[in-house]
C-alpha cells in the first residue's frame, strides 16, 4: 500500500482560509511545539508563555485569511506569539483581549489590506469558523464563558475591569481565563469536524432583543414578547440594586426614563446563558447626577428568561 503524505502547511491553510475547520485544527495542533518554544524563550516557564500561545491561537482562529503567504504560516503563527510575548514584557498593565494584538496584525498583513473593524464579534462575524468557535465557547462552564466573552468579545478588558464587573478577585479572573483558554483549546480540536449552530443568528436575534427593549423602555411600556423574557423571578444586582432589597430590574429601567437618560446599543455579545449588551449613554441637559457615557448589561438567562442583571460602568471602579 502506498503511504499517502500529510497536507503541506500551505494545502491546510488554504483550506483552513476556505472555512474548513478540521484544517485550522490540524495547523495549530502542528504547530503548537514551535509557538510554545517562541514563548517560553523570552517569558521562561510560568503561566505567562502558555498565555502569549493560547492567545496566538485564538488570534489565528480570526486572522488565518490575512495570511498572504500559506506556505509560509508557521513562521506568521510564530511571530504573533513573539510580538504577543514582548507586549507582556513592556506592558505596564493588562493588554486589551485579542484585540491587544491588532497591531502586530498590521505589520504582518501590511498597509494593502482594508481596516479592522472595531469589535472581534464583528470580525467574527465575516469569518467561516464563527460557529465553530461559539460552539466551543458554549461548551465551557458558565463563569469561564462570562470571564472569556468579557475579556475576547466586549469592551470590557481589562482584568481589573472584568473583576469589578464580576465581583471576583483579580487573581481569580486569571485562573478563570487561564482554565477558560486551556479548555476552549482542547474544545476546539475536539469539536474541528462536527457541525455547528449559526452563531450570527443568536447575536442578531438579542439585537432585535436590546433595540425592542430600549424602544419600550423610552415609551414606558414594553411588549408582551418582552416583558416574557423579565420574570418576576428576574433580579437586577450590583451597584445599582438596593442594599438588602430584591430588586427588579424594570422599575429601574423606568427610573431612567423618568430621569431623562437614554442608551444607544453600540455592541452586542450572546451565547444561549450569558448576553452583553454595550450601551452608549446620554444625560439630559443640566442634569445634577449624570451617568457615565458608557455601560453594559449582563445578563445570565435560563432558556431565554434573564435570571439576573448587573449592570456594569467600564473603567475605575465607582
Amino acid at each position: 500500500m502506498t503511504a499517502i503524505d500529510p497536507p503541506t502547511d500551505e494545502e491546510l491553510t488554504r483550506r483552513a482560509q476556505a472555512g474548513e475547520t478540521a484544517a485550522l485544527g490540524l495547523l495549530l495542533a502542528r504547530h503548537q511545539a514551535p509557538m510554545r518554544a517562541v514563548a517560553l524563550s523570552l517569558l521562561g516557564y510560568g503561566p505567562d508563555a502558555e498565555d502569549a500561545v493560547q492567545d496566538a491561537a485564538l488570534t489565528a482562529l480570526r486572522r488565518i485569511s490575512d495570511v498572504r503567504d500559506p506556505a509560509a504560516v508557521g513562521a506568521w503563527l510564530r511571530a504573533i506569539v513573539r510580538n504577543s510575548s514582548r507586549m507582556r514584557l513592556r506592558a505596564g498593565r493588562e493588554t486589551p483581549g485579542l484585540d491587544g494584538l491588532d497591531h502586530v496584525h498590521a505589520h504582518l498583513v501590511g498597509p494593502s489590506y482594508p481596516p479592522r473593524l472595531s469589535h472581534t464579534e464583528r470580525i467574527l462575524d465575516q469569518h467561516a469558523m464563527r460557529d465553530w468557535i461559539w460552539d466551543a465557547l458554549e461548551q465551557l462552564p458558565e463563569p469561564l464563558r462570562l470571564v472569556l466573552m468579557l475579556r475576547h468579545f466586549s469592551g470590557i478588558t481589562s482584568y481589573q475591569e472584568i473583576a469589578y464587573a464580576c465581583e471576583i478577585p483579580v487573581g481569580t479572573v486569571r485562573s478563570r481565563l487561564n482554565q477558560a483558554r486551556a479548555k476552549l483549546a482542547q474544545v476546539l480540536l475536539d469539536t474541528a469536524t462536527h457541525v455547528h449552530d449559526d452563531a450570527s443568528r443568536l447575536t442578531e436575534d438579542s439585537r432585535q432583543e436590546a433595540e425592542a427593549t430600549l424602544e419600550g423602555a423610552r415609551r414606558g411600556r414594553q411588549p408582551r414578547e418582552i416583558l416574557e423574557l423579565w420574570p418576576a423571578e428576574t433580579e437586577l444586582v450590583g451597584v445599582l440594586s438596593t442594599p438588602g432589597e430584591r430588586c427588579h430590574p424594570i422599575p429601574a429601567m423606568r427610573r431612567n426614563r423618568e430621569k431623562g437618560v437614554t442608551q444607544h446599543l453600540r455592541h452586542v455579545v450572546a451565547s444561549r446563558t450569558v448576553t452583553i449588551w454595550e450601551m452608549d449613554v446620554i444625560n439630559p441637559v443640566g442634569g445634577t447626577d449624570p451617568c457615565p457615557p458608557t455601560l453594559a448589561w449582563l445578563m445570565l438567562r435560563r432558556n431565554r428568561r434573564v435570571q439576573t442583571l448587573r449592570v456594569v460602568f467600564p473603567g475605575p471602579r465607582r
